[in-house]
């Protein structure tokens, strides 16, 4: 192959692999979006997470114990 033609394919791929992680990016962000407003999962509870990580702090959401499928 051609020194020219590896570079053509290299720069349809990165114009391919930039597009596909683009709309997945989106797609996420829809995603959360979407849940967020369903009222699904709270995510502004998780946002203090970083801030509230004292061992004494109030938790974020009680356990659930009552799934015999988790390993914990």
């Amino acid at each position: 192959m051609k020194y020219e033609t590896i570079q053509i394919i290299q720069g349809y791929a990165y114009w391919f692999i930039t597009l596909l992680l683009v709309v997945l990016l989106y797609a996420y962000i829809y995603h959360l979006y979407k849940s967020q407003k369903s009222g699904k999962i709270d995510y502004e509870k998780y946002a203090r997470l970083a801030l509230d990580d004292e061992l004494d702090d109030r938790l974020i959401e009680d356990r659930n114990k009552e799934n015999k499928k988790k390993e914990s």
